[in-house]
């Protein structure tokens, strides 16, 4: 049984770990765009991996999610639209991705980046409560009796949901202006933008992997 546990719970983990992964990329690539480094073919780049960040978060907290939510020993009230929220994100990750290879392949690379920028903020706006919804379906499952390493998870899944609605909000919005055109460069606006991501999915995902850990501690 403890074997067992433990190997559904490495899934999530690994997948914190990779969305924070994938924020630092997010991050690094924008600001080398930012200084002028090939910026149009790093912002191609920047999306698909941010696309692909947001398809391992979105597969791994929608897993866990089904996984907590449905066990009759789950006592805690979930948002029902939580699931539907991740699945969202699992969703606009994909077609992130697909978005960024044809921007990479220079089919209206501007239009299609901007595009996907909309969309990631939509998702990241959307899905800003799951980690905390996971960290409360795993404080079901768990005993009541709580440690440092659960204190320490609720805070961090508790900042990264707010600051995660934030900078979705933000990049939405710095999206849509390179979208319709304004006096400010649209590759510039994108790469912030893209930044602004990079940085709300390292949050996250350092979140959700330390909620697994913290809730692995407290378990055992």
């Amino acid at each position: 049984m403890s074997m067992t546990e433990t190997l559904a719970r490495e899934p999530a983990t690994y997948g914190g770990f990779a969305d924070a992964l994938g924020g630092i990329t997010t991050i690094v690539l924008a600001v080398l765009g930012l200084a002028g480094v090939h910026p149009q073919l790093l912002i191609s780049i920047a999306t698909i991996v941010f696309g692909l960040a947001l398809l391992i978060e979105g597969g791994t907290m929608l897993t866990e999610y089904v996984r907590l939510a449905f066990p009759t020993g789950a006592q805690a009230v979930v948002d029902p639209l939580s699931g539907n929220s991740l699945a969202a994100v699992f969703l606009v990750g994909g077609a992130g991705i697909v978005l960024g290879v044809l921007a990479a392949l220079a089919i209206h690379p501007t239009v299609l980046t901007a595009i996907a920028i909309i969309a990631f903020g939509t998702a990241l706006v959307l899905s800003s409560n799951g980690v905390w919804q996971l960290h409360v379906l795993k404080h079901a499952t768990v005993s009541e009796t709580g440690n440092a390493g659960e204190a320490v998870a609720s805070q961090m899944a508790s900042g990264s949901a707010g600051m995660q609605a934030l900078t979705g909000l933000a990049g939405g919005v710095l999206g849509i202006l390179a979208l319709v055109g304004t006096g400010v460069d649209s590759a510039v606006l994108i790469l912030v933008a893209l930044l602004v991501f990079g940085g709300a999915i390292l949050m996250t995902g350092g979140a959700m992997a330390g909620t697994m850990t913290g809730f692995m501690k407290k378990k055992e």
